[in-house]
């Protein structure tokens, strides 16, 4: 399957890292699973309001500097939120960083708030 990004989750992309750009449209290509993109760079507002909503833990969110992006899986063109959507997904955002050299975190894979949607530039990396 061919996913395509769409002009939506294009806008999405405003103000995100270029090479975390990169990885999600070479993750929409590989991706088993159709996606959007849901959320990339956010303002200090947004993160706090998100925070005051217990749908984020911390104001020092990789989403404010653009180094980070949420994804939200699509099936027959529903957002869909089940768990094993996730991993696949992850697995595109994976192999694409990998030929790209460029080093990704998963929220899926904390240990801790597993956060399947999200995907940031590795801190040590990209500080």
């Amino acid at each position: 399957m061919i996913c395509r990004l769409s002009k939506r989750s294009l806008d999405r992309l405003q103000g995100v890292h270029p090479r975390l750009v990169a990885v999600v449209q070479e993750a929409s290509a590989l991706s088993s699973v159709d996606f959007m993109v849901t959320e990339g760079m956010r303002t200090k507002a947004r993160q706090a309001a998100l925070l005051r909503a217990g749908a984020s833990r911390t104001m020092t969110s990789r989403h404010l500097t653009g180094h980070a992006v949420d994804v939200a899986a699509l099936v027959e063109g529903q957002v869909r939120w089940d768990w094993p959507l996730y991993p696949r997904i992850a697995a595109a955002f994976k192999a694409a960083a990998a030929r790209q050299g460029t080093a990704i975190i998963w929220g899926g894979d904390w240990a801790r708030l597993r956060d399947g949607p999200h995907f940031e530039l590795d801190r040590k990396a990209f500080p």
